[in-house]
């Protein structure tokens, strides 16, 4: 058996979320049909991390197994060929070692957009969250600051979360307005379920004056989810990268530039 590692980017809009469902669009569905294709028998596919309804990703990291011996330009191109349009194969590689998409991720970087501006999108209403009255990006920033580090995110968490512990390291977060934009940065070890778009609606409830900037420490502090505000929508939300050690040669994206060195121990 030879393991490939394909690079994806998919517009998650025109799928119920990366999970194969059965009657129903999903992204791991249509890679998997695509592959099956190319392999000429059966493949199923592991991602780093499953994506919701809706939501995109610029470079979600796969791995699959096959028997067959393809080149692999044949898996890109052939892929694609295959893939709607939504979806595209990005890079592919032979996996090194031991290599396991999920497992073998030491950190993620997710990406929330919010178009500020007065008027809705013509061309992004599927690709960012609107958000009509003005954002104060700098409170944001400061707000999130305060989730920096490893926390119980309880408060952050769906209710129907299925992870055995609510505690997470989130490595750094960044928030920056960038022209009718801002954009929410943020990396951790691993993400609960609807963790990020949680902390999105703090934040834009923080940044319209809502709530103070330390309302993100008292909902550390509360650990309970009814007290945490909105769900964003998730047509915002972007998988933006995975961290993976060096051994394996995975591109690495430059914002991991800021983990921190303890992250980083396995390279």
């Amino acid at each position: 058996m030879t393991r490939i590692v394909l690079g994806i980017e998919y517009d998650g809009s025109g799928f119920f979320g990366w999970q194969w469902q059965p009657n129903r669009p999903s992204v791991q569905g249509e890679l998997e049909n695509a592959l099956s294709k190319v392999a000429n028998h059966p493949v199923s596919v592991i991602c780093a991390g499953r994506t919701d309804t809706g939501v995109h990703a610029l470079e979600q990291v796969v791995h699959f197994d096959a028997n067959v011996e393809r080149d692999l330009h044949a898996w890109l191109l052939g892929g694609n060929s295959y893939l709607p349009d939504g979806i595209r194969i990005i890079w592919v590689k032979q996996a090194v070692r031991d290599f396991h998409a999920r497992y073998s991720a030491i950190a993620r970087l997710y990406r929330y957009v919010i178009l500020n501006r007065p008027v809705k999108s013509a061309l992004l209403g599927k690709q960012t969250t609107w958000c009509y009255h003005p954002l104060d990006a700098e409170i944001m920033n400061k707000a999130a600051q305060h989730l920096v580090g490893n926390h119980d995110f309880s408060s952050f968490r769906a209710q129907g979360c299925q992870s055995k512990s609510p505690v997470r390291i989130v490595h750094f977060v960044d928030v920056y307005r960038d022209g009718d934009k801002v954009i929410i940065g943020i990396c951790a070890n691993a993400f609960l379920h609807h963790m990020v778009r949680n902390i999105a609606g703090v934040l834009i409830d923080i940044g319209l004056g809502k709530q103070a900037e330390d309302w993100t420490l008292v909902l550390l502090a509360t650990k309970k989810r009814e007290l945490g505000g909105v769900t964003a929508p998730p047509y915002g939300l972007y998988l933006e990268s995975v961290y993976y050690p060096a051994c394996y040669g995975i591109p690495k994206h430059p914002a991991f530039q800021k983990l921190p060195e303890d992250a980083k121990r396995f390279d």
